[in-house]
């Protein structure tokens, strides 16, 4: 790869790597320079597709640290020793990295330099802070559905600050909105459910 590699052609790479298991530090390790970018797009790819637990969870939390430090205006990404030990089967990276690439590999074709106002230090650091927040929501997001619309919302802010084209990351903010929203609806489904029980167990007694 080059600094000039598509993020098709990053994840390809990524997912071709010969063990059955990724660390995050492996993972970092490819991305190299393009890590902040391109880990937004790897944190929110597996989040495209129905997810069982841990992975939303273990998704988020990554974003919500990476997402943080480009609000603070780092230069490139730091992850706790941790961290950078857990992993991923390769198979879960390659299915998703299978089904986005032809869509990547599209955009990537349509999409160019444009609307550049998130390429300013002060534009990076609110993008971080969307990212934040994003990332919050999906460490809460409903199981399996949930993280879908935040998935591709992250997916698509990720692809737009590697290609540098501000309508892709406009776009990816778009669902997002809506993820939120979705997601914030569940959370008072299930809160109001909780307290109705409560009412009823209190009325019993």
């Amino acid at each position: 790869m080059t600094q000039f590699s598509r993020t098709s052609e990053v994840l390809t790479v990524l997912a071709a790597q010969e063990t059955e298991r990724l660390t995050v530090g492996d993972i970092v390790a490819v991305l190299r320079d393009r890590a902040f970018a391109l880990l937004v797009v790897l944190l929110g790819l597996p989040n495209c597709l129905p997810m069982p637990p841990p992975i939303p969870l273990i998704c988020g939390l990554l974003l919500a640290l990476v997402a943080a430090q480009i609000a603070a205006g780092m230069s490139a990404p730091w992850l706790p020793r941790a961290l950078l030990g857990r992993s991923i089967a390769r198979s879960d990276l390659q299915r998703a990295v299978s089904r986005a690439v032809p869509l990547l590999r599209r955009l990537e074709r349509w999409s160019r330099p444009r609307l550049r106002v998130f390429e300013n230090d002060i534009g990076m650091r609110a993008m971080g802070l969307l990212l934040l927040v994003l990332s919050l929501v999906l460490i809460v997001a409903a199981p399996l559905v949930g993280q879908i619309p935040l998935g591709l919302a992250v997916t698509l802010v990720g692809l737009g600050l590697v290609e540098r084209d501000g309508v892709v990351v406009a776009a990816g903010l778009g669902v997002g909105v809506l993820g939120v929203l979705l997601n914030l609806g569940f959370v008072y489904a299930v809160f109001t459910a909780v307290m109705g029980l409560l009412s009823l167990g209190a009325a019993g007694a």
